[in-house]
């Protein structure tokens, strides 16, 4: 049988699997790979009127405006690093901490409603997370507040408008957000691991730590290299909608990022071209980082992508 006809006759043996494969195809080929055409424009002064086709082409100029001649183009980079760093060192293992915690408890019942509590916020809107934390934190009328001044004396704190508390508000915010549906994939990774490991482990003498350091976060390994791998890929990219909706003239020092950045001159001065020259950026640093970790972890590992 030659490759194309068994490349057939596997589509049909298994055609149901395609159709529910399809309409993911589907979305990254139409909303993902389509508008990557629209990439030239980083290298053009784009106008509207004269289309992609008719734009005069400036090569490198955009992207040398921004690293050159845009004045706060390196703290708007510092800022996203530094936000996407705490985010990996705090965010990233927090699921991985909760699933170990899930699968240890004995309670079903308790398990089940302790997970699907910690599920919820996930299926928020970020308009509403931003409210709440808006609400949370008002100097004047905000419970955390009210609690430090009646509680403790303390002078009310306006946390939203001191920059060195904004990082630690998004990192925060981010994971009490994403942390119970994060574990959804390690619980997935547990379920796999063999039960015979523990009962060995158990006539071997390992208590409870030991088992969990050398049985189920090695059989969570797999799926954590994958998803750090990810990661690494939106490494220059922030939770936009959260920190437009959460930054001010006062926290700017540290929440401008390069998204908002790119917003500004995008859609509210109309620089098409600028904009996409930063979006570009940010795009080929997080594929360098993911070609980079993927070899590195085929390297020294079973575990990669490709």
């Amino acid at each position: 049988m030659t490759k194309s006809a068994r490349f057939w006759y596997l589509v049909r043996k298994h055609k149901a699997l395609y159709l529910l494969m399809l309409p993911g195809i589907l979305y990254y080929i139409i909303f993902k790979y389509v508008p990557m055409y629209g990439i030239i424009i980083a290298f053009q002064d784009f106008s509207i009127g004269r289309g992609i086709l008719e734009s005069k082409f400036v090569g490198l100029k955009h992207f040398i405006e921004f690293f050159y001649v845009t004045p706060d183009s390196w703290k708007l980079i510092r800022n996203t690093v530094m936000l996407n760093v705490y985010d990996l060192l705090f965010h990233f293992p927090a699921p991985i901490v909760l699933a170990i915690l899930f699968h240890e408890l004995r309670n079903k019942w308790f398990k089940g409603f302790v997970q699907s509590v910690s599920y919820m916020p996930h299926f928020l809107s970020t308009v509403v997370i931003a409210g709440i934390l808006v609400t949370f934190l008002s100097p004047t009328t905000g419970v955390v507040n009210h609690f430090l001044v009646k509680i403790f004396g303390m002078e009310p704190v306006m946390f939203l408008g001191i920059p060195e508390w904004f990082r630690t508000i998004y990192v925060s915010s981010e994971i009490w957000q994403k942390i119970g549906w994060g574990t959804i994939l390690y619980l997935a990774a547990i379920a796999g691991i063999d039960p015979t490991l523990y009962e060995a482990a158990k006539m071997d003498g390992a208590n409870r730590f030991q088992q969990i350091r050398h049985i189920t976060l090695v059989g969570m390994l797999p799926v954590m290299i994958v998803l750090f791998v990810l990661t690494l890929g939106h490494f220059m990219e922030t939770g936009f909608q959260k920190i437009l909706l959460l930054y001010n003239s006062m926290n700017y020092e540290t929440s401008d990022v390069i998204n908002t950045f790119v917003y500004r001159r995008g859609i509210l001065d109309s620089d098409f071209s600028f904009a996409t020259a930063v979006g570009l950026f940010q795009s080929i640093i997080g594929l360098i980082l993911v070609v980079t970790a993927n070899r590195i972890v085929r390297k020294y590992s079973e575990t990669s992508l490709w």
